[in-house]
């Protein structure tokens, strides 16, 4: 119905269209009416009943021309390759398989056929996004098919970081009140340095790390009591930042501690000049690589840590030069080396280990990223005299850490898989739940 509203209001029928003829400047804004729905969801079923109506109008083609006794397979041939690429989308939207925002988010996360991906490539890439698409959202199957896409076109990645870095800006300007206003767009690499500063200020607020060290455990208290919100608390700090900076002298190199933000990519890529999926660049200083000796194939981009969008060869050779590497070694099943049980807790480098292997909180459906997250031990080390290895830990974030505790959940491993166990009170029978790496490249 949807497309039926959207082809009776095209723009060359003017004033004479269906939504022109009910007051409505565009189809999307009368279906809204109609349905009370939001704009959004408007705008969804409009991109996705004509991408369903062209597929069937074109299948319905090809069956006419296969039921034609005159019709040779050479004009078969060119009536199949008529049919949009889509047409297995609209197939599952008809059967009810696939929803109208997981189809929304398909069609717009593989995008339009261009010189380098062409219609067999994304029907290709469609095939296997569908089996995937039943057990995920839309938001993630918007994610899953966006690195397809990358992963088809390179180049496009290179563009879209460009386009990104060129649509910065920063705006600062009085009220009438004399207030002062911030307003400003960041690419994702700066962005995420600008959200690492915030987030390690406030981090004590949202019950974030249990610090040991006494001053620091001091000043989290200290965060914690104070009784500025979270964004009175940036704004002092963005003011603080900015009079250091001022105050600073000019012939003076900044170095040590920066905002931790982390890029994957693998070793075996930057050899062969391809950035790939699983090794880290850290703007503290350090770039984490990934000795990759299992299987799979790498992209030629890594990946900001926490943020979906892909970062390009250029930007990580550059981070590379900026900020050096760190290698983070797997062995031949995917697992990270143990460093033994020298400390209780997990150092610095096992936590890093473990963000790359997790890709942040791992528990079912939780989206918090590394930064978030804590480190649990699979085995306690007192009960269980669990031993502070890679292998036997894993991030889970605050709020999912506190309930595996306080619920009696338990978390095991089985070679390289983790699985969740659920209490006999939620699961009388404590079916085993799988926890696959976060990291989609593992």
């Amino acid at each position: 119905m949807a497309a039926t509203i959207a082809r009776r209001s095209r723009p060359e029928l003017g004033h004479s269209g269906l939504a022109a003829q009910q007051g409505f400047l565009s189809p999307e804004a009368l279906i809204q009416k109609w349905t009370g729905s939001s704009k959004g969801d408007a705008y969804k079923l409009v991109a996705v009943g004509t991408m369903m109506a062209d597929a069937e109008a074109a299948e319905k083609l090809v069956e006419e021309a296969v039921s034609a006794l005159d019709a040779d397979a050479a004009e078969v041939a060119a009536f199949v390759a008529t049919v949009p690429w889509q047409a297995p989308i609209a197939r599952d939207v008809t059967a009810g398989t696939l929803s109208v925002d997981a189809a929304e988010s398909i069609r717009a996360g593989l995008g339009q056929i261009d010189a380098a991906v062409t219609a067999e490539k994304l029907a290709a890439a469609l095939e296997a996004l569908l089996v995937e698409a039943s057990s995920l959202n839309a938001d993630q199957v918007f994610t899953r098919a966006r690195r397809m896409r990358d992963t088809l076109a390179e180049a496009g990645i290179a563009a879209r970081e460009k386009q990104a870095y060129d649509d910065r800006y920063l705006r600062v300007y009085r009220l009438n009140n004399g207030n002062v206003r911030l307003n400003g767009l960041f690419s994702p690499e700066d962005g995420e340095v600008v959200l690492s500063t915030f987030d390690s200020i406030t981090a004590p607020r949202r019950g974030g790390v249990r610090f040991v060290d006494t001053e620091r455990a001091v000043w989290a208290k200290k965060m914690q009591d104070d009784p500025r919100s979270n964004e009175q608390i940036a704004a002092d700090s963005l003011l603080q930042l900015l009079k250091i900076a001022g105050e600073a002298d000019p012939g003076r190199v900044f170095g040590g501690r920066r905002p931790s933000v982390r890029v994957i990519v693998t070793e075996k890529a930057l050899e062969s000049g391809e950035a790939g999926q699983s090794g880290q660049v850290d703007q503290s200083g350090q770039t984490e690589q990934v000795n990759e000796h299992g299987p799979g194939k790498p992209a030629a981009h890594g990946q900001i840590e926490g943020n979906p969008v892909p970062i390009s060869q250029e930007s990580i050779d550059r981070l590379l030069c900026e900020t050096g590497s760190r290698g983070i070694t797997f062995d031949a099943d995917g697992q990270i080396i143990n460093v033994g049980r020298d400390e209780r807790l997990f150092t610095e480098a096992q936590r890093a280990a473990m963000a790359v292997r997790d890709g942040g909180c791992l528990w079912i459906d939780c989206d918090r990223p590394p930064a978030w997250s804590e480190a649990h031990h699979i085995n306690e080390w007192f009960k269980d005299n669990g031993h502070t290895d890679l292998a036997d830990g894993v991030l889970l974030c605050h709020p999912h850490h506190l309930l595996l505790h306080n619920q009696h959940w338990t978390i095991i491993r089985t070679g390289t898989q983790y699985w969740l166990r659920p209490p006999a009170e939620v699961d009388p029978e404590q079916t085993r739940i799988a926890l696959p790496s976060k990291r989609a490249e593992l």
